[in-house]
């Protein structure tokens, strides 16, 4: 086969690999973590067995639609941290707010991506424990690498840089977990929160009150 049959050919792939990661969006909004892969092939006018044959397994399927979800945040977070207008705490408060809108929009998706259903096998449960960690591994690694490049932290700034980015996702993750599923206050009031204690809020606290914080 020549050269520009196998590039047809793997256009032809790819681009029926992401009408498949779009029908599988679909099953994935309406179901969230209870999506099965026999409503995403339904979704897709397809058999199961032609699912199987472009992912694997629902591990694959899931390693590409979590792909495809944090290559878009990660778009939108490098936007916010980008944007020309407004001061540092404005950008961080856009960075922290893009975060949570975007799980808001999409909260089955998130907990498709974040949380195995209840009735789940502990293999699907696993599934979704070795995804998500890697998934949120890469927004720290991108993260920092965006700390590093606006930031003049110094010696050791690249390390610096690791330690916080992963340490503000991580941070991100766990408020936006619990906000999502309590809904205990407005999201502004959420971003406000967590820029404060980026901020160095809590230290200024701690001094404030004269005890010795933590």
């Amino acid at each position: 086969m020549d050269t520009s049959r196998q590039g047809d050919r793997r256009q032809a792939v790819d681009r029926r690999r992401s009408q498949l990661l779009e029908a599988a969006d679909r099953v994935v909004l309406r179901d969230g973590p209870g999506a099965s892969m026999n409503a995403i092939a339904a979704e897709a006018g397809i058999t199961k067995p032609i699912l199987y044959r472009h992912f694997g397994d629902k591990g694959g399927l899931y390693a590409a639609l979590a792909r495809r979800h944090t290559d878009a945040l990660l778009d939108s977070l490098r936007a916010a941290l980008d944007a020309p207008a407004g001061d540092r705490r404005e950008r961080v408060e856009a960075t922290v707010d893009t975060y949570l809108a975007a799980i808001e929009a999409r909260p089955q998706v998130y907990r498709f991506l974040m949380h195995p259903p209840d009735t789940a096998p502990t293999s699907e449960a696993f599934e979704v424990a070795r995804h998500s960690a890697p998934l949120l591994r890469r927004l720290g690694e991108e993260l920092a690498e965006v700390i590093s490049e606006r930031v003049d932290l110094g010696p050791g700034g690249a390390l610096r840089a690791r330690a916080w980015g992963h340490g503000i996702v991580g941070m991100m993750h766990a408020a936006g977990d619990w906000w999502l599923g309590e809904r205990p206050c407005p999201r502004a009031e959420v971003v406000r929160s967590l820029a404060d204690l980026l901020w160095g809020r809590l230290a200024a606290a701690a001094d404030r009150a004269g005890g010795p914080g933590f």
